[in-house]
């Protein structure tokens, strides 16, 4: 297995006016975060149009989304506006592609869209990367896909370049490390070339009341005990050397974390990027 260099992305919504967001993308910049994520759902501002902004007001900053759900667009259109991002930010966009949540059939109905079966939704992840590549020509939008059960893995292993490893905040390190090993016998040839990432729903020994729809009712100290891969804790070395761990085992190198956390994860973004 390849043991790519570190890399580190935050997931933040562009909620609070556009001054703050700028703020928000220059601030993940100056920190040296690669890469500034945006989630995707019509509660929401435009994913693509707030990391347009973002790119806009930075200048070696990456984005990407994280991830645009497939229920929401037609795979045609989703491919033109993540082309259209590759165009306009000289390359810098990195297109995070899903089935979405559930939740999200009312959304797909007011725009007038089928929500559609997981296959079908899987499908249109698998249609929107063939778009992109087609559009693309010479150039070369990095694909995400959030890859939570075994369809999704085998699409990401044959078309992605980053495979989101989208288990649920119980799943064991054992089991992840099996839908690794999963990703890679799959994409054979091309399994050294994918990168694979992890989102850190918390750093540290606590988590802001708003986060608990996203862990499942669960409290930080239930996830601590079961070890949760969504959990990163201690001090600034004990959490390098977990991430260091994770990246031996698991071959993860690339982690996101929520913006909630932007200023604390900081010194670990500092210390491992590109190492």
């Amino acid at each position: 297995m390849s043991k790519k260099a570190f890399r580190f992305g935050v997931v933040a919504a562009a909620e609070g006016g556009g001054a703050k967001w700028v703020e928000t993308a220059r601030r993940a910049e100056e920190l040296g975060y690669s890469t500034l994520l945006s989630p995707d759902n019509l509660n929401l501002p435009s994913a693509t149009i707030a990391l347009g902004v973002a790119a806009a007001a930075t200048t070696t900053l990456r984005v990407g989304s994280f991830v645009l759900a497939s229920p929401l667009r037609t795979p045609r259109a989703a491919a033109w506006e993540a082309h259209s991002l590759t165009q306009l930010t000289d390359g810098r966009f990195e297109l995070g592609l899903g089935t979405g949540l559930p939740t999200m059939k009312q959304q797909a109905e007011e725009l007038g869209l089928p929500y559609g079966t997981g296959p079908e939704r899987l499908d249109q992840v698998s249609e929107t990367i063939d778009h992109v590549r087609r559009l693309d020509g010479t150039a070369h939008t990095p694909v995400m896909v959030a890859a939570g059960g075994p369809k999704a893995r085998r699409l990401a292993a044959a078309k992605a370049d980053v495979v989101t490893l989208a288990g649920g905040v119980l799943t064991t390190r054992e089991e992840m490390a099996g839908y690794v090993d999963e990703v890679r016998t799959a994409a054979g040839e091309r399994a050294d070339a994918i990168e694979f990432a992890l989102n850190l729903f918390v750093v540290g020994d606590e988590a802001p009341p708003w986060l608990s729809r996203f862990l499942g009712g669960l409290d930080v100290k239930t996830l601590v005990e079961q070890d949760s891969l969504t959990v990163l804790r201690g001090d600034v070395d004990a959490m390098a050397a977990e991430l260091e761990r994770r990246r031996e085992e698991l071959g993860v190198s690339y982690f996101s974390v929520n913006g909630a956390f932007l200023e604390e994860f900081a010194p670990l973004v500092e210390r491992l990027s590109g190492k």
